[in-house]
């Protein structure tokens, strides 16, 4: 399934119930457009445009930002008559601004609605809004990107173009949505007011890239690409890019993206950066990219003075994002930062800088570089290392899927062999999972060999440590730990048997055998602890990942 609905009409009709029913602010009237309930008179600001943009544009309306907004169908523009409606409604006599972003069935269902109001003696301002570098296009319809100007990038409305429809209005809407919200709740005038949007409109360029379409409901794919393809140039309703190539590095990607729109907006000095979200990519993802964008402007020589990142402006669910960098003056960012109760609205954020992350922790690690080679734990890390998609695998039938990084984080920090003293070298490996490992097998693992460590004393090879009480130790703090025990399919059905048969005087190659065998027999357990207790049936027929390299760790001790 790509969506919970067969068909684009539901959620686009219950959808806009939904908006509604989560705010006490805003009403639909029947004539097809969601309305601000109480809000201060003089200039009203309108937007809209197709569905499938969340929050564009309904998360808009508040005060200081939209006061109405028409909705159309999914990724299909709203019609002329809602946006009459709209227009009469929300005109208090001072007159109405319509923020239209360029695409030819908003701009001629925009217009027509501007004409019959104006037949009405209602004030109509049209701020069309066109920044999307990648469909600058000259007179012979070749994209003019990268010239610096572009086909328009000084005329009045900010669409450029003369070969065709012009740039798509693309990120760059919120911001001029919110320059307009705040110029009309200052009182301005309506002629003010849409000159304070054209001139964001000039002075914003944008580009998209993505790593597939979107899928909108009862719809395939608008597009698909091979793994390692990335598609630049995207547009907000799934449109295939200007450019398909093998995929670059993100660094690269961004350093590309920031060159070509800083350049098309006129290189300003003073900026604001806006990091987009197209609806398939996480947060974090978003946050990285936003710090390479800033770095890439400063190479530049521009004073970044406001930042945005987050999913404003969507595509459905398209893994992508886009860049929009604005230039700015000291009133434009009072406008910027005026207050709207608009939800959706994150005020931009004041630069400081991109910190150096790093983790001085890291650098205060034990190497277990130096003294006697330990073979054992070697031969056991190296082989964990090797078996990454193996263990990969089966954690992601019983669980999250991240184990094998935690394995490859912890372990592979190590020059192999590993040296020192037992102590050293258990204390070592303890020390690199509690640091670097997460989730719980970096506390577990962690614990377990720290503990190990401790009551290994000042032995230098494993042949003169008693093993047992060695492991007893381990064990015994996991246990009090986490309270797992052998049937809960963890790390302790592979410890203990194996702990248990040395303390009744098994050999190491018997021990190992009890290990091997309580892993496996995780398989047919419905875990009891850890994250695979939480789908429970599902998870039987996978065996432990984490008893399984428990039980390769005895058998690299009998060896």
């Amino acid at each position: 399934m790509g969506a919970f609905f067969d068909d684009a009409t539901t959620p686009y009709r219950l959808g806009l119930a939904g908006m509604v029913a989560g705010r006490s602010d805003i009403a639909w009237r029947d004539r097809g457009f969601l309305e601000l309930t109480d809000r201060d008179g003089g200039v009203a600001v309108i937007s809209g445009g197709g569905s499938g943009h969340e929050p564009l544009h309904a998360g808009f309306l508040g005060k200081g930002m939209l006061h109405a907004v028409c909705p159309g169908h999914i990724f299909t523009s709203p019609n002329a008559r809602q946006i009459l409606e709209a227009t009469r409604a929300v005109d208090d006599g001072s007159g109405v601004v319509h923020v239209v972003k360029n695409y030819t069935g908003d701009v001629m269902n925009f217009g027509v609605a501007a004409a019959l109001a104006a037949e009405e003696g209602i004030r109509v301002e049209t701020v069309l809004v066109g920044d999307d570098v990648a469909t600058d296009l000259d007179d012979d319809g070749e994209s003019d990107g990268d010239n610096g100007n572009g086909g328009g990038a000084d005329s009045d409305d900010g669409s450029g173009g003369s070969g065709g429809p012009g740039r798509r209005g693309t990120g760059a809407t919120i911001l001029v949505q919110k320059a307009c919200g705040a110029a009309a709740a200052r009182g301005a005038d309506v002629e003010v007011v849409a000159d304070v949007g054209r001139n964001v409109a000039r002075r914003a360029r944008s580009i998209a890239m993505s790593l597939g379409g979107a899928r909108t409901p009862g719809s395939e794919e608008s597009f698909s690409l091979e793994d390692d393809e990335a598609e630049f140039g995207v547009g907000i309703h799934g449109e295939r890019g200007v450019d398909r190539r093998k995929r670059i590095d993100v660094a690269d990607a961004v350093a590309e993206m920031i060159a070509e729109i800083h350049e098309a907006a006129g290189s300003p000095d003073r900026v604001l950066v806006l990091v987009n979200g197209l609806g398939g990519i996480a947060g974090l993802e978003l946050s990285a990219i936003l710090a390479l964008a800033c770095g890439e402007l400063e190479e530049r020589g521009a004073v970044v003075e406001r930042t945005m990142c987050g999913d404003y402006i969507t595509a459905w669910d398209m893994a992508g994002f886009s860049l929009t960098v604005l230039g700015v003056d000291d009133d434009l960012l009072d406008l910027l930062d005026a207050p709207t109760d608009a939800p959706a609205w994150d005020a931009p954020v004041p630069y400081a800088g991109v910190p150096e992350i790093s983790e001085a922790a890291l650098e205060e690690l034990p190497a277990a570089d130096s003294g006697p080679r330990q073979p054992e734990l070697s031969a056991w890390i190296e082989r964990v290392l090797d078996a990454f998609d193996e263990l990969t695998a089966l954690d992601r039938k019983a669980g999250d899927g991240d184990f094998g990084v935690n394995m490859r984080e912890a372990l592979g920090a190590f020059d192999l062999p590993l040296r020192g003293t037992v102590s050293e070298v258990l204390h070592a490996v303890g020390e690199s999972y509690l640091v670097r490992a997460g989730g719980t097998s970096g506390a577990v693992f962690g614990l377990f060999f720290e503990k190990m460590g401790a009551k290994a004393g000042d032995a230098e090879s494993f042949a003169d440590v008693d093993v047992a009480a060695v492991v007893r130790a381990g064990l015994d703090a996991i246990v009090e730990l986490g309270g797992a025990k052998v049937g809960d399919g963890t790390v302790v059905d592979a410890i203990e048997p194996a702990v248990l048969a040395l303390e009744d005087g098994a050999t190491a190659a018997e021990a190992a055998s009890a290990a091997v065998e309580g892993a496996e027999a995780t398989a047919d357990q419905v875990a009891g602890k850890g994250r695979a207790s939480y789908v429970g049936e599902a998870a039987k027929g996978v065996i432990d990942p984490g008893a399984l390299i428990m039980g390769w760790f005895f058998e690299e001790l009998a060896r």
